[in-house]
C-alpha cells in the first residue's frame, strides 16, 4: 500500500459527534471526489468514487448518520488494466441528491441548481470545520508522495475558483501552498517537508507525520555521512596530490644540483618526504629531530617548490 493510502487510511478513522465538522469533511469529499448525473426534468443524482474502500465506508456512514440517506456501494473492477477497484456511491434524485448538494455548497442555495464554486462560508465558519474541510478534499483527490523519494502534497481539481478558495483556506493556517495547471486540472500543492508535515498535523494524520519525520531523520543522517565522507575523500585526494607534486619538486632538485645544496632543514624534509610519501604533514613533522609543527614543514615544502621553480625555468624542464 502507497505512502498516500495509507495516510488516507489512517484519516477515516478520525469520527466526530458534531453534525457541521461532519458536514464540512463531506463536502470537502464530495468536491474532489463527486459528479452530478442529470436524472431529469429537476432532477439529478450525485455519483462519488473513490478506490479506497475505507473512504466509501466513511462516505457511507457519514450520509447514512448525518443524513438519513441509505445509499450503497458498488465496486467496479478494473481487471483489464490492472488497476485498484474503485468504490461507487450514488445519492438519487429521490433520496434527497438536490438538497444535499445544496447543503455540502456544491450548489447555491434557494431556487434553481446553480453551481457554487468557492467555499461555502457556513461549512468553515470554525478552525475545527476548516480542518475537516481540507481532510475531506485530501480524502477525496488529495495525494502525497512517498517521503524516501521526495516531498510533495497535493489537491487536485477541475474547477479553477475552488482551487483558489481552497489554497486560501489552506494558507489561512500559515501555509505556503500554490496552485498550478496540469492537463485540464488545478493543483494546489505543498512541497516543502516542514509544511507538509505540519499539514499532516493539521488534519490528523498524526501517524503519517511520525513516519514522515523518521524518513527525514534518516535520509539527513544519510546526506550528512555522504557529506563527510565525500569531503575526506577530497581531502585525501588533495594530499595524495600536494605529495605527488612535492616529490616531483624534489627529484627536479636531484637531477639538477643535487639534494646536498639545500640548506640543512630542507634537506632533512626532502628525504622525508621522498621515503614517506603517504605521510601527512604532520606526521612529517614529529619525524623531524627537534619535531616540526605542521606549518612549518609546509613552509620548508614551500621553500623546496620555489627552488624547483626556478630551476624548472633555468634548465627549460616542464
Amino acid at each position: 500500500m502507497s505512502f498516500s493510502a495509507e495516510t488516507k487510511n489512517e484519516l477515516t478513522r478520525i469520527d466526530s459527534d458534531n453534525q457541521a465538522v461532519n458536514l464540512a469533511e463531506l463536502a470537502g469529499i464530495v468536491r474532489l471526489s463527486g459528479s452530478i448525473q442529470i436524472a431529469g426534468f429537476k432532477k439529478m443524482n450525485l455519483k462519488i468514487i473513490t478506490e479506497l474502500n475505507s473512504i466509501a465506508r466513511k462516505v457511507f456512514k457519514l450520509l447514512k448518520h448525518d443524513f438519513n440517506i441509505n445509499t450503497t456501494i458498488a465496486v467496479n473492477k478494473n481487471q483489464m488494466l490492472k488497476r485498484n477497484n474503485s468504490y461507487v456511491l450514488t445519492v438519487k434524485s429521490d433520496m434527497g441528491a438536490e438538497k444535499l448538494l445544496k447543503e455540502l455548497g456544491v450548489l447555491e442555495k434557494g431556487e434553481g441548481f446553480f453551481p457554487k464554486n468557492d467555499i461555502a462560508e457556513e461549512l468553515i465558519a470554525t478552525e475545527e470545520q476548516k480542518r475537516a474541510f481540507i481532510r475531506g478534499a485530501f480524502l477525496g483527490g488529495g495525494s502525497i508522495s512517498d517521503p524516501e523519494k521526495n516531498y510533495h502534497l497535493e489537491f487536485v481539481t477541475n474547477n479553477m475558483e475552488f482551487a483558489q478558495s481552497l489554497r486560501d483556506l489552506i494558507n489561512s493556517f500559515d501555509f505556503n501552498s500554490k496552485i498550478v495547471a496540469r492537463k485540464n486540472n488545478y493543483v494546489v500543492y505543498i512541497k516543502e517537508s516542514e509544511q507538509i508535515s505540519d499539514l499532516l498535523s493539521l488534519i490528523g494524520a498524526h501517524s503519517a507525520l511520525l513516519k514522515l519525520q523518521n524518513v527525514k531523520i534518516v535520509k539527513e543522517m544519510r546526506n550528512n555521512v555522504n557529506r563527510i565522507v565525500n569531503c575526506e575523500t577530497a581531502n585525501l585526494t588533495k594530499a595524495v596530490n600536494a605529495a605527488v607534486k612535492q616529490v616531483e619538486n624534489i627529484r627536479i632538485i636531484e637531477e639538477t644540483i643535487g639534494i646536498k645544496k639545500l640548506p640543512e632543514n630542507l634537506q632533512q624534509i626532502a628525504l622525508l618526504r621522498v621515503e614517506n610519501e603517504e605521510l601527512t604533514l604532520k606526521e612529517l613533522g614529529e619525524m623531524l629531530n627537534p619535531p616540526v609543527g605542521k606549518s612549518g614543514v609546509n613552509y620548508r615544502l614551500k621553500r623546496i617548490q620555489e627552488i624547483a621553480d626556478n630551476l624548472r625555468e633555468k634548465y627549460n624542464i616542464e
